[in-house]
């Protein structure tokens, strides 16, 4: 439960909230955007390349171009959520053979999709000229739901002192929307919002924002989401000097996974040995920090971006 990690597990989060437009319907064939698990993305690509196998037959009455060509862009979309790059690529290239000025929603869903492909691939730069094109597009259109989800990428791949202002705009688009589906955003903008504030070092600002999404994900008893949103009001807490409230609140974490046996989560166990020791126990601390390393040394997101961090977790774990 780290910021970076914590910004995709919060988009994903709000985003199997959000039902589909009546644009991607047909016929006899399924809804498909109210079938996805964004927690597991290998079964939503199965999932969903069964329906593929029917939508794409050109021979059959309930054809639709656009409903086929959106069905590819999330199959790109669970392809590129495992990591499997090459592959959401032949998926995308395939929607765009499809697409035509007629399917709006195609088009934005192609751009959006297209733009995560690229920024997780490193291409920062055509990733976000790719979202800006989707956020004019999804504005002039008036696809409302496209143009906020564009917003939000852009709050995550422009330069740091643009994020904010994008994230602030797009929490005035999902505040003010009467779509749920917009609303479905907020506690994700609550969320990255927080985290802008608290990479300025307004840490104070920053535990308002956590503690909106906190309630915000309270409310929708949204249990995942609000063990995610804890945590970050728990390591502003350490941030602000609040060591014991800090460490409350982990610990009830801790507590809640063992209780639900759910699996270890090595973000907790990080922020608990950062606690220990500050508290001054170096034992409880070590101990911690073994789990934590344990866990996280597996992680090839933070092999690749954040070795100090493992490196530190492993000398501490001695």
């Amino acid at each position: 439960m780290h910021k970076l990690p914590l910004l995709l597990v919060a988009v994903l989060l709000v985003l199997a909230g959000c039902a589909s437009q009546k644009a991607t319907s047909a016929p006899s064939l399924p809804i498909f955007d109210l079938q996805w698990d964004y927690q597991h993305p290998d079964s939503t690509e199965t999932h969903f390349t069964a329906i593929l196998r029917q939508a794409e037959n050109r021979h059959l009455a309930t054809y639709n171009p656009s409903y086929h060509a959106q069905l590819l862009t999330q199959i790109a979309r669970a392809q590129g959520l495992q990591g499997k790059f090459a592959e959401a690529q032949t998926s995308l290239d395939a929607a765009a053979k499809i697409i035509t000025d007629e399917m709006p929603s195609a088009h934005i869903r192609y751009l959006l999709e297209q733009g995560r492909i690229d920024n997780a691939s490193g291409k920062k730069e055509e990733a976000k000229a790719l979202f800006m094109d989707a956020w004019e597009f999804g504005r002039d259109k008036n696809l409302e739901l496209y143009a906020l989800d564009a917003v939000h990428m852009l709050g995550i791949v422009d330069v740091p002192e643009k994020q904010l202002e994008w994230n602030l705009k797009a929490l005035q688009i999902a505040e003010d929307s009467w779509d749920k589906r917009c609303k479905a955003w907020l506690g994700a903008l609550y969320n990255n919002i927080g985290w802008s504030y608290y990479d300025m070092g307004n840490y104070q600002t920053a535990l308002e924002y956590f503690e909106k999404g906190l309630a915000w994900r309270q409310k929708k008893n949204d249990a995942y989401g609000t063990r995610i949103a804890k945590w970050a009001v728990a390591r502003t807490h350490r941030s602000l000097g609040h060591t014991d409230i800090a460490l409350k609140m982990q610990l009830e974490l801790l507590d809640e996974i063992s209780r639900l046996n759910l699996p270890p989560d090595g973000y907790v166990h990080e922020e608990l040995g950062e606690l220990y020791l500050l508290k001054g126990d170096a034992d409880a601390a070590k101990q911690q920090f073994a789990a934590a390393w344990k866990i996280l040394s597996a992680d090839s997101w933070l092999q690749q971006n954040e070795p100090a961090r493992l490196q530190r977790l492993k000398e501490l774990s001695n």
